[in-house]
């Protein structure tokens, strides 16, 4: 291994730049000018003078002095990660730590591929810094690694990667470690650009960094959707219509086969006979159907959403708020947690905002009964200090569990409800919750991945303090939703992945530019974010910055891409969506994407089309008013 050069970066500290493999290699760097954020880019020339080719791998750190690091790598590693008491098992920083079979460890390295923006960050005692890359260089796809030991805390860039100690493939069963390889050749010589910046002490430093980031690739990443929003929302309400209706009892069946001829073990269909109330299915898509239906003069899709909101609101679960899923085998039940009888606060706070928007469209009493029991339980069952609970005992309402952020949603229902005690509950939720945003960690929004901090809880909070800012005005609300859009937006990919030519991404020239990670846990593309596409929108308009509201239309641009117009399009048929991009070995192999539509993969390009489309008539009618 050839020693480092140490590189003084003007701003202050160190890059250490070294070869990992025998030797001797040449090395040089030299600094850029300094741009606004701090951010410095290093030019780097790298050359083999061995006389036989030989392996080597370029690692490019910087280290500060860190008793408890903090780390940030953008839709992939958050602080210690996976809080101790989460019970799905994925990669989790502990200082000291060296249980790779528990995926615990003080030293991680990912390929940067799993990364929405491929850099590294770091804080430590005082202060923190970062370093930044591109996915893949001319030694192959790039390394993202963290390190603690002896009070010193290492973020490196590796060209070509390392992942250690472990590979994870979205399961608990840990994978052996991997390293990609580069073999140089007598007199071989690279250039590699990365950048460089010191970080003040707060943890929120990342925000205008990311911002820069993105408009430096930009340039690089054009996103070409394949239909408009108009066509794309007509696709969206077929497919929820066509293949995830079923009248008998009125469900939006959660996952259908893009091949109808593929049958499970049993003989029958893949179809997932099942839906949840809210989250993968449920009354938000139902709602989303509902206006589309009423817009476009669709009777027979007015019908179906209704019936679908009839179904939920006339079961309620004994403890007075929705039941958590619906079976076709077994009927109503608990909501996807490991505690018996249990409810999920977010799906349950989901559902009622959504219907509450519904009620907007179509009055039902019956529905508002629905929703005002929901609302008079969790009011009641709200803690002094704002926490509204994560999981609900479905028979006697007990509060099982108070982890986590999951209570968020129900902020934005109960302003959507309106009403003193509604409003004030509210604003208790917005004072609890507002940790988990200041400290850049939340989390516990999805049902499946436990108290892991997933994109949906970026989206939940936005949400949430959108709502509480549009019902008060306070600048609290309007500064917590900024920071919460910022969060979220750390897991939306600021570059187009590359995909290999003959992988279903590659061949249709998928564009990832403006999809989420899901989570750290759930390494692969979706499009949720769609959920707060008018909150991002309205978050522009009041900061008078554009920024959150082009970041909100890139998301429906992305997702108007691999939308199957008709029949046959994509491997499916007309209005079937994926909900799983995979752009990283991770689930599948890169490249592959899930042949299983989701009700609320078109459910949410539904509601994110009819929201701009709504926005974009009344910009009509205010321009044709001003004449």
């Amino acid at each position: 291994m050839t020693g480092p050069l140490l590189l003084a970066d003007p701003d202050g500290g160190e890059v250490a730049v070294e070869v990992l493999g025998a030797g001797p290699y040449t090395t040089s760097g030299r600094w850029g000018e300094r741009r606004a954020t701090g951010r410095r880019e290093l030019r780097l020339t790298i050359r083999y003078d061995g006389a036989e080719p030989s392996a080597g791998t370029v690692r490019v750190s910087r280290r500060v002095p860190a008793t408890d690091p903090w780390w940030l790598i953008p839709g992939l590693f958050y602080g210690e990660n996976r809080p101790v008491a989460c019970r799905r098992v994925f990669p989790r920083f502990e200082a000291g730590a060296d249980r790779p079979d528990e995926m615990v460890s003080a030293r991680w390295g990912f390929r940067a591929d799993r990364a929405a923006t491929p850099a590294v960050m770091v804080w430590g005692d005082e202060a923190g810094a970062c370093l930044i890359a591109d996915e893949e260089s001319a030694l192959g796809t790039t390394g993202l690694a963290v390190e603690h030991a002896a009070g010193e805390a290492t973020i490196a860039l590796l060209f070509p990667y390392q992942e250690f100690p472990i590979t994870y493939y979205g399961s608990a069963l840990a994978l052996p470690a991997e390293a990609a390889t580069h073999v140089w050749q007598p007199g071989e010589s690279h250039e590699l650009t990365v950048a460089a910046c010191p970080l003040p002490a707060d943890r929120h430093a990342y925000a205008p960094l990311l911002r820069e980031d993105r408009e430096l690739r930009l340039p690089a990443a054009p996103v070409e959707p394949w239909q408009d929003v108009e066509e794309a929302a007509g696709i969206a309400a077929e497919g929820l219509y066509r293949w995830h209706y079923d009248p008998d009892p009125g469900v939006l069946l959660e996952t259908v086969g893009f091949d109808r001829e593929v049958s499970g073990a049993d003989g029958e269909r893949v179809d997932r006979q099942a839906m949840h109330v809210g989250w993968v299915s449920g009354i938000p898509w139902a709602a989303a159907l509902l206006e589309h239906g009423l817009r476009t003069g669709r009777p027979e899709q007015v019908a179906a959403a209704s019936r679908v909101i009839d179904f939920i609101c006339a079961n309620l679960s004994p403890s007075g708020t929705f039941w958590g899923t619906w079976y076709r085998r077994s009927g109503w039940s608990q909501s996807w947690s490991h505690t018996k009888d249990a409810l999920h606060a977010r799906t349950l706070g989901e559902a009622t905002l959504f219907l509450l928007r519904a009620l907007r469209h179509r009055p039902d009493p019956a529905w508002q009964a629905a929703a005002r029991s929901n609302l008079d339980v969790m009011v009641a069952r709200q803690r002094p200090d704002g926490n509204l609970g994560t999981l609900h005992h479905a028979a006697t309402g007990e509060v099982l569990s108070w982890s986590g952020a999951s209570g968020l949603t129900w902020i934005a229902a109960l302003c959507e409800a309106g009403g003193e005690t509604c409003l004030r509950a509210a604003e208790r939720a917005g004072d609890y919750y507002a940790a988990f945003v200041e400290d850049e960690f939340i989390y516990g929004a999805p049902e499946d991945v436990d108290l892991a901090p997933t994109s949906e809880d970026g989206y939940a909070a936005v949400i949430a303090y959108m709502a509480l800012h549009r019902a008060t005005g306070a600048a609290r609300w309007l500064d917590l939703a900024r920071r919460a859009a910022d969060w979220t937006l750390t897991f939306r990919y600021s570059y187009n992945v590359r995909f290999g030519p003959r992988t279903p991404l590659g061949v249709y020239g998928f564009a990832t530019r403006g999809a989420d990670q899901a989570s750290p846990s759930n390494q692969h593309l979706h499009a949720y974010g769609l959920v707060c596409t008018d909150e991002l929108i309205a978050l522009s308009e009041a900061l008078g910055d554009p920024y959150y509201a082009e970041r909100a239309h890139e998301t429906l641009a992305c997702f108007r891409q691999l939308l199957p117009a008709a029949d046959g399009d994509v491997n499916a048929y007309r209005g079937m969506i994926t909900e799983r991009y995979y752009q990283t070995d991770c689930f599948q192999p890169k490249g592959m994407y899930l042949t299983l539509s989701h009700a609320w993969s078109a459910g949410v390009l539904l509601l994110a089309c009819e929201q701009v489309l709504a926005r974009d008539r009344a910009s009509m009618a205010a321009s044709h008013g001003s004449r």
